[in-house]
């Protein structure tokens, strides 16, 4: 591994008070032990499953997240308008512009310029623009100004699309991270200097589905009758968080899988290196 002048974590889409809880319990430990130095986390799922309030966003500034970001939720919460303002809180790029926000958050680490990008897939999301159209351009003028250590989160459905952002712009983005499935994926690599994984995974309940609590979702494929998804106010939890380290010219040089049940068992996987 060559030397690093970067340490970041990023952890997957949180999902409501027990994917708060569990990053409560183990966020700042690992910052300590791991030396990070910037925290990134996937949370529009983060109050009650929906959205983002102002109140749960300081709540995880707090316990040591750094930037947020969203995905197809980033709105469900209107109070979300004012926190794009005043809080480290972006949503996809590839929104219209007119939309409220930005898909950019620019910050400096020590000395070190770092731009954390998000972007949302078109399959099953609401419309937006094209994802890989779109951040070109915006890989070219975050370049102009000296920003080389540039970390996306590619929120979508289809694994095809967050695999060929990885063919498109390996070469030119330190990492991406995939969310929205709330499925971990065993595939966590470097390839050209770039930290990929499909999907990271949810931090939240895992005993039931994608975070939810599981009745609704067995009525509804047993019946076909729907109904509204709640989390469950205590479930077995899982904390999932993808650390990697770049270089001074903002390329990969490590990374690894971190993964905690009910705060007790912690299971790590080292990424492959493709040389």
């Amino acid at each position: 591994m060559g030397k690093s002048v970067l340490k970041v974590g990023f952890i997957g889409d949180i999902v409501g008070k027990p994917g708060r809880l569990i990053i409560k319990e183990n966020l700042s430990k690992l910052r300590e032990q791991y030396a990070l130095d910037l925290v990134i986390a996937n949370a529009e799922n983060a109050s009650h499953g929906f959205g983002l309030t102002l109140k749960n966003c300081e709540e995880l500034l707090g316990y040591g997240i750094d930037v947020m970001t969203g995905g197809n939720h980033s709105f469900d919460k209107k109070e979300i308008f004012e926190l794009f303002k005043t809080h480290p809180v972006i949503r996809p790029l590839n929104y219209p512009e007119a939309a409220p926000g930005k898909g950019i958050y620019r910050t400096t680490v020590g000395e070190t310029k770092v731009a954390v990008v998000n972007l949302m897939g078109h399959y099953t999301m609401p419309m937006v623009d094209n994802p890989f159209t779109k951040i070109a351009p915006v890989v070219t003028s975050l370049k102009a100004e000296g920003i080389n250590h540039i970390i996306v989160d590619m929120h979508a459905e289809a694994s095809a699309e967050k695999n060929t952002l990885l063919h498109l712009f390996s070469e030119d983005l330190s990492a991406i991270l995939g969310t929205h499935t709330h499925v971990g994926t065993d595939d966590l690599q470097v390839t050209n200097g770039c930290c990929y994984v499909t999907d990271v995974g949810m931090t939240g309940c895992r005993d039931g589905v994608i975070g939810m609590d599981k009745e609704v979702p067995m009525r509804r494929f047993l019946t076909g009758i729907g109904g509204h998804h709640d989390i469950p106010d205590t479930c077995k939890a899982i904390f999932q968080m993808v650390m990697f380290e770049l270089d001074e010219n903002g390329r990969c040089v490590g990374a690894e899988k971190i993964k905690i049940y009910d705060e007790v068992s912690k299971v790590i996987t080292p990424a492959w290196i493709e040389k």
